[in-house]
């Protein structure tokens, strides 16, 4: 079963947690949006120190559904008869089509003027490893793994966006790089065929000259083959 109102279902209707001591412990909770509007939800608990919550605010789509994963902190002690008096509230509200959580405004979640704020308690239970089974299930386990590999993320955010930028800038350079070798290539290019020409034009003028001197010569020798008289 689940608690529901007109904007949203959640699944299951209370987080229960297979306590062992000194090891955590996982419950996820299903958010479903039972309307054709974006939905936003937040989830706020009287033991902010004793529970991660992974995401906490977030918006689901037109009859979409959003998984939130509470992890239970390691604990030192049992509780009194394994009784707990923790609380979960998860408010809703409607807003604009937006996925980004930053777009949301401050007071989204706000009852000043008249705003529809739904809003459902979920209770805490605890069971033992002997009322759990054997421990965390393997279903916990893969949230553990989940849980584990969101802080992860969420701790190396800042050192693979500096990983990034770096990247970039290695990328520019060889981008710049790469560009003035063809400058240069394109430059040698030019080089060589204005050489090229120069030495034709070169050619060219020889051969005329070398051509013009021949038939001053043969010119010559006919003139004076001309003007000898011959004799007898």
């Amino acid at each position: 079963m689940g608690v529901g109102g007109q904007m949203i279902s959640i699944h299951p209707e209370e987080l229960t947690f297979g306590l062992e001591l000194e090891k955590p412990s996982y419950c996820n909770l299903k958010v479903i949006n039972n309307t054709e509007h974006h939905v936003a939800f937040k989830v706020k608990t009287t033991a902010p120190k004793k529970y991660f919550v992974r995401p906490n605010t977030s918006v689901v789509q037109p009859w979409d559904s959003s998984t939130v994963i509470v992890t239970l902190q390691p604990q030192k002690e049992y509780p009194p008869d394994m009784q707990c008096k923790d609380k979960f509230l998860i408010q809703s509200a409607k807003v604009p089509p937006i996925s980004d959580m930053d777009e949301i405004p401050n007071d989204t979640f706000s009852k000043e003027g008249g705003k529809v704020i739904d809003e459902h308690k979920l209770k805490v239970v605890y069971r033992s490893p002997a009322q759990s089974g054997h421990g965390n299930t393997e279903e916990e386990s893969g949230l553990a793994s989940a849980a584990t590999g969101r802080r992860g993320s969420d701790m190396m955010n800042n050192s693979s966006f500096e990983e990034t930028q770096a990247l970039q800038r290695l990328k520019e350079e060889r981008n710049a790089t790469l560009q003035q070798n063809h400058q240069f290539q394109r430059e040698l290019e030019i080089l060589k065929k204005r050489r090229s020409h120069k030495g034709d034009a070169g050619f060219s003028l020889a051969f005329t000259a070398f051509a013009g001197l021949i038939g001053i010569l043969v010119g010559f020798i006919l003139n004076l083959t001309l003007s000898t008289p011959s004799s007898g």
